[in-house]
């Protein structure tokens, strides 16, 4: 069965931190392709700063065609709201019945991990391919503590590269007129840029 890595995400925007992690993801683990999951705008909570659907699936087509082993995920804008991991999985089984999906996070996500909905079922028939963050000192003592009472067989801690980069630094660093060309894709900058995106 093909191996794919779910990257669960708003994309707001998409940018190199997160290209440089999926690239790890699939080229020294075993997951053949890496999906982007596009998550939807919760009409209940709007947010100025967060672009529409459609465009943030648009960043994210752009930054990633010339990879054939990722893809632009909008299955979740087809599922009732707020779109529960839980469900996205059950779903996406019962769709493409060949392929295995796994779950790509960050280790302050796997932290709270065990307040999602559902958690236990998801280890049951997923793994967790972790990717190491920058944690804040109290984050620390935090995670240590995680680390200690949440130790399981399906949970892969993954080497990749540290990345400091945000897209909400992205985007105040937009609004202040600031250059980030460098942390995005040139592709992906052009549209940003042009369409005027982040400025205030």
């Amino acid at each position: 069965m093909k191996k794919i890595g779910l990257y669960f995400g708003t994309f707001n925007p998409i940018h190199v931190g997160h290209l440089i992690i999926s690239n790890y993801m699939v080229g020294y683990t075993n997951l053949d392709e890496i999906w982007f999951v596009v998550s939807p705008l919760n009409p209940l909570k709007k947010k100025e700063s967060l672009l529409e659907d459609y465009h943030r699936l648009n960043l994210v087509r752009i930054a990633i065609e010339q990879n054939p082993k990722l893809k632009a995920c909008d299955e979740e804008f087809n599922l009732p709201i707020p779109s529960y991991t839980i469900n996205t999985l059950t779903y996406l089984k019962e769709k493409y019945l060949d392929y295995e999906f796994n779950l790509i996070m960050g280790e302050d996500n796997l932290r709270s991990f065990k307040k999602w909905k559902n958690h236990e079922e998801i280890l049951k028939s997923h793994h967790l391919y972790v990717y190491p963050r920058v944690l804040t000192a109290q984050e620390e003592i935090d995670n240590d503590s995680e680390r200690n009472t949440f130790n399981h067989p399906k949970i892969i801690k993954c080497d990749a590269p540290i990345m400091k980069i945000s897209s909400s630094f992205i985007r105040k660093a937009i609004s202040e007129n600031k250059d980030v060309r460098y942390l995005l894709t040139p592709e992906v900058f052009k549209y940003v840029d042009e369409m005027n995106f982040y400025k205030l």
